[in-house]
């Protein structure tokens, strides 16, 4: 397919990528410990953060992103910087950039920045959020966030048209290789807006029985939008909690909604836990909808040594399932 990037070993296997921890501060510090937000750790910790999360078999490496949020978060591009430097494979992109919070020729700059410096790695992950109170915070009209998005989008990409001869002395430069755009979302507007202008699709809070009508309504408005219905890569966002059964799932709906600051019902039907095995057997059912790029959120610090057993999980079950090795 024409503009998407795609990773795994082999195209039978679906590819498992891993949000990074949303402060590293955070991951850093035991499962009760409390941190002040004082300090976010180091370059070299996040750089040795990525590089084991590389090692362990990720496919993809992500970055979450907020402006003004109840806790402490760290930056989104200056993360993918380090882990543009630490890595060598794994694809890296944003999950989600907030774009109508940003301006648009700041996010096109550094968009072009990470990928040469990733070799070509990087993928623009970009939705508009749900948050009003961040929207507030930043002095952006909530309620125009879709107007704004796409006329964002469309500024974002005229910055990267190096076809069109600048008619200015100011311009910007260096190109980069086509970009791909990801669109964050669940709702029928940014399916559309997937539909028209992205090379990805990957919804958050979306249960294998809704991904599976949602990816082939995604596939009809990809059609009617003039574009081939396979032009986007089917992706998902999923949260994700290794360890005992009783145990994972306790745990991390409690770790969600101290995260997200929202009931903890809000999570019970879209986490993934218990042991290694059983959350690849629930990750598979998204595969089986359709799903080829699997986003892992860990619900828990320590994000690596939850994925490297998941990740081994997930490549023996899609083994097992297609007959070839992954």
């Amino acid at each position: 397919m024409e503009g998407v990037t795609r990773v795994g070993s082999a195209a039978s296997r679906p590819a498992l990528g891993l949000i990074l921890p949303a402060c590293l501060q955070e991951e850093q510090a035991d499962q009760a410990g409390a941190t002040d937000g004082s300090n976010t750790g180091t370059a070299a910790d996040l750089f040795d953060l990525c590089r084991r999360a590389e090692a362990s078999g990720a496919d993809s490496l992500w970055a979450v992103d907020h402006l003004f949020w109840p806790h402490p978060i760290d930056e989104a591009m200056t993360t993918l910087a380090i882990a543009a430097a630490a890595t060598r494979h794994s694809m890296l992109g944003t999950c989600i950039l907030q774009l109508p919070l940003r301006q648009p020729a700041a996010v096109a700059k550094q968009a072009t920045a990470l990928q040469l410096l990733s070799g070509g790695r990087f993928v623009l992950g970009l939705g508009v959020g749900i948050h009003e109170g961040e929207y507030q915070q930043a002095g952006v009209d909530y309620h125009r966030r879709g107007e704004i998005m796409d006329s964002s989008i469309e500024a974002v990409q005229a910055a990267w048209d190096t076809g069109i001869p600048p008619t200015d002395r100011y311009h910007q430069h260096p190109s980069s290789p086509t970009i791909p755009i990801w669109i964050g979302g669940a709702s029928p507007a940014a399916r559309r807006r997937a539909a028209r202008v992205a090379a990805g699709w990957v919804p958050l809070f979306v249960s294998p029985e809704q991904y599976a009508p949602a990816l082939l309504a995604l596939r009809t408005e990809t059609e009617e939008a003039g574009r081939p219905a396979d032009a986007i890569e089917p992706a998902v966002v999923v949260f994700a909690r290794v360890g005992p059964a009783d145990e994972a799932r306790q745990h991390g709906l409690a770790w969600l909604t101290h995260l997200y600051g929202i009931p903890t019902k809000a999570f019970e039907r879209h986490l993934v836990s218990g042991p290694a095995e059983s959350c690849a057997v629930q990750l598979m059912r998204y595969v089986e909808a359709g799903a080829r790029h699997i986003v892992v959120m860990v619900a828990a610090p320590h994000v690596v040594q939850h994925f490297g057993p998941l990740r081994s999980a997930f490549v023996a079950r899609a083994e097992s399932l297609s007959g070839v090795p992954a």
